[in-house]
């Protein structure tokens, strides 16, 4: 039997590193607007259960971010609220009521420092991956250019450096045959 949704950790008080895509990786968040109400439902209910936001990127199709928890266990509940709120209100505007966008999301706790660094490149790194644009300081829907004015751009620098990336991105076909 195939598993549609992922297995879940919940751990109070940990960083977590998320994907999660559009329904059938459909392009539904291709305007500033759409990105900018995701980014706005995110951090609306972070701030409701008191997570912190630390990295984040929203691209056409899917979204990433690295941020720790407070309770655990509130995971799915955030997730459902800003999937669900997403949905309510740009389908509300785009007057496609009932339209599914969210397919689920797959979480990831973080193991090490240099695992936190190291999904902390690889996020800021994916407008570039899916050919968004040539530098990331370029892309607007990310938290580098935060991270590059909170610290500089030497200190980002020195981290991709210090933890290059790496592909860590799983076969989702690789993955459903090894748990049949």
């Amino acid at each position: 039997m195939k598993r549609h949704t992922p297995y879940h950790l919940y751990i109070d008080d940990y960083p977590y590193f998320i994907n999660s895509h559009t329904y059938l990786n459909h392009y539904q968040m291709t305007t500033d607007f759409e990105k900018q109400k995701l980014l706005q439902k995110i951090t609306e209910f972070f701030k409701a259960f008191n997570f912190i936001l630390y990295a984040w990127i929203i691209l056409d199709n899917h979204y990433h971010l690295l941020f720790k928890t407070r309770i655990g266990r509130d995971l799915p509940k955030v997730f459902g609220k800003i999937h669900s709120g997403y949905s309510y209100e740009i389908n509300s505007i785009q007057n496609c009521r009932g339209r599914k966008i969210w397919q689920n999301y797959w979480d990831w706790c973080i193991r090490s420092e240099q695992d936190f660094w190291t999904h902390f490149n690889y996020l800021h790194h994916n407008c570039i991956k899916h050919g968004y644009c040539r530098k990331m300081e370029d892309y607007q829907f990310s938290s580098y250019r935060a991270w590059v004015k909170r610290k500089g751009k030497d200190w980002m620098m020195s981290v991709f450096q210090q933890y290059p990336i790496i592909d860590f991105s799983l076969d989702h076909d690789d993955f459903e045959n090894d748990i049949e």
